[in-house]
């Protein structure tokens, strides 16, 4: 009724929180050019010191700290409410911002040539004690630090990577923007399909025993995208593996999703090196250096023991083998009459390592598989090695010149399965590389590697499998050994390589019915199968599919790279554990029998402390 005061109304003046102060500045954002200036600062308390007469508060948010003086003498009421402030304390202040005395600045704040005089304060939230200090280069347990996540989220350091992880993003959609990608967004909900890691499932409640999968990644929607005429697509997209984890692997994760169509390889690695090397320009202001070097997979794997080489050092792979066939040396010659090889690298320096640690590498490299490593040591006399006498000298030399050994130097062997010794000397030269201190962490070295095998053959089912998805074009001029000598087709696909990590990973795709049908059939999916899991797809090949091909890359990765970070769980708000789980929100959880009961399912897992840690 008019007059009437409704009963919605709201009390501004009750519920005032802030009384009145409405930020101006951020604490990191004051220079010696605001001095004079009436500022009002929010944000929380890193630390408070008493001074006898004066209170002294370093005030922080996420731009960085300032320092702010309360005086008794100037403004009584602000100062005894700081008496009363402690670490973690949220607070909003006015005052005026003042150049520090003489000899009290700090060169090590960007704040550091000025204060602020407080006139006013309020207290708007109190904090208990953390768990841990709010602050850089804390040793704290990781598991504490992911239970109490939003509090290690304030710590500086891991504010930064967030920041340069949302700069990454914007550089990447500012770019493709700019190149006449549009994003699209495809479901989270679809189908089981065959092939890559376990899917995380998801059960139908109005289809009760169906499910949905979450998205290993949006594959065959972005294909379908091509034949749908958006000829370029992008999508920063969640995608979900239910496989083991480590530090480079989420459950759920972020990829940068390209594909274009009526495009080939060398206009598509050209093109993505162009946003390469804005996004690291946008994000840590590296300049990088096109075109990228390109390795075919067979030269990296010769040359570096893996087809994803970290190029910022040498010690390359030699092979023997061609002398060790003919030597004395059983074990050698046994390799290579069996199909193997020889290989070595040259740990250079290292000849005066002792028998433990020659020990620890034969170890390390058995977890590769590698049945021995043989050594040798050059010395100005001459060579030290219990296999020398099984060689001829004409042998040793070749072999040391092969090695390029000089006086110093340790010479290391594997004889197996060529598999084998590139996994084993593959991974020995990356850790000998940084037991030494060979690796210049100030580089970054991309590198694109090329014509992967399209099929690998899994021993244990005795079948092959797709080496990348079950999508990807074999090359042209291969294509007629699918049938015949599958192994040998060459894919025209392409991983692009930071630093010995893989960050992005693509291929042309098959768009033709005919030849999707033939590598369904090499990987063992009949023709039924095939019907039945991708039906739509080899429909949608027979109303006119342009040739097409793309990219992903993994952007948590390639952010953790380029704020030099150990682990993805340091460039995402929210990680899971290696056992998957999310120990600020304890999921996963148990739900409770309703809940199982409205998706039609059962579980025979009874609940207790130790299955819901």
């Amino acid at each position: 009724m008019p007059g009437e005061q409704s009963t919605n109304t709201i009390d501004a003046s009750r519920i005032d929180f802030l009384n009145g102060l409405k930020r101006s500045h951020y604490c990191g954002s004051l220079r010696e050019g605001h001095a004079g200036e009436q500022v009002v600062l929010m944000g929380w308390v890193q630390r408070r010191r008493d001074h006898g007469g004066l209170i002294f508060i370093d005030l922080r948010d996420r731009t960085g700290l300032v320092q702010v003086v309360f005086s008794p003498e100037i403004y009584r009421e602000a100062f005894e409410k700081a008496e009363s402030a402690r670490s973690e304390y949220v607070l909003a202040l006015e005052g005026t911002v003042r150049q520090r005395p003489e000899g009290t600045a700090n060169p090590n704040l960007s704040t550091g040539e000025i204060e602020v005089l407080a006139h006013r304060l309020k207290i708007l939230n109190r904090a208990k004690t953390p768990p841990f200090y709010i602050e850089d280069g804390i040793e704290v347990d990781e598991n504490l630090r992911l239970r109490y996540r939003y509090l290690d989220l304030r710590r500086p350091e891991m504010q930064q990577a967030l920041i340069l992880r949302h700069r990454a993003a914007k550089s990447v959609r500012d770019f493709l923007e700019e190149n006449g990608f549009l994003e699209i967004e495809t479901p989270v909900l679809n189908r089981s399909t065959p092939e890559g890691a376990r899917d995380y499932l998801v059960p139908s409640r109005l289809n009760p025993g169906k499910f949905y999968a979450l998205p290993q990644s949006p594959q065959q929607f972005k294909q379908m995208l091509m034949v749908a005429g958006f000829d370029r697509y992008y999508q920063i997209v969640r995608c979900f593996r239910d496989e083991d984890l480590r530090a480079d692997r989420q459950p759920e994760f972020t990829q940068v999703d390209i594909e274009m169509s009526f495009i080939d390889v060398p206009e598509i690695l050209e093109l993505m090196e162009k946003l390469v090397v804005k996004l690291c320009r946008d994000t840590i202001n590296l300049d990088v250096v096109q075109p990228f070097p390109r390795l075919s997979y067979q030269e990296a794997i010769d040359r570096f023991g893996s087809d994803k080489p970290d190029t910022r050092f040498g010690v390359e792979l030699k092979d023997i083998s061609d002398i060790a066939a003919g030597c004395g040396f059983k074990v050698f010659a046994s390799a290579v009459a069996g199909g193997g090889q020889v290989k070595g690298i040259n740990a250079s320096g290292c000849g005066l390592f002792s028998r433990k640690e020659i020990d620890d590498l034969t170890a390390f490299a058995a977890i590769y598989k590698a049945k021995g490593l043989a050594y040798i040591v050059v010395t100005e006399d001459g060579v030290k090695s219990a296999i020398a006498k099984f060689f001829t000298e004409s042998e040793m030399k070749d072999i040391v010149s092969r090695m390029e050994g000089k006086p110093g130097d340790l010479l290391l062997f594997v004889a197996d399965k060529s598999k084998v010794v590139a996994d084993a000397l593959g991974a020995l030269r990356v850790s000998l590389a940084e037991k030494l201190g060979m690796v210049p962490l100030d580089h970054y070295n991309f590198v694109w590697v090329y014509d992967f095998p399209l099929l690998d053959y899994d021993e244990e089912e005795g079948r092959y499998v797709a080496m990348h998805h079950p999508f990807t074009s074999p090359r042209e001029d291969d294509l007629r050994l699918l049938e015949s000598s599958p192994g040998q087709v060459r894919a025209k696909a392409y991983d692009l390589v930071l630093n010995g990590v893989e960050v992005g990973g693509g291929s042309i795709r098959i768009h033709r019915r005919d030849i999707q049908e033939r590598m369904f059939a090499a990987i063992g999916i009949g023709e039924q199968e095939a019907v039945d899991k991708f039906g739509f797809m080899l429909e949608a090949f027979e109303y006119g599919t342009p040739p097409h091909g793309g990219i992903a890359f993994g952007f948590d990765r390639l952010v953790m790279l380029l704020a030099g970070k150990k682990s993805i769980r340091e460039v995402i708000a929210f990680p899971k554990t290696q056992s998957a789980s999310d120990l600020m929100t304890q999921a996963p959880g148990y739900v409770s029998p309703g809940q199982l009961k409205e998706l039609s399912l059962k579980t025979d897992i009874k609940k207790s402390p130790k299955n819901n840690e």
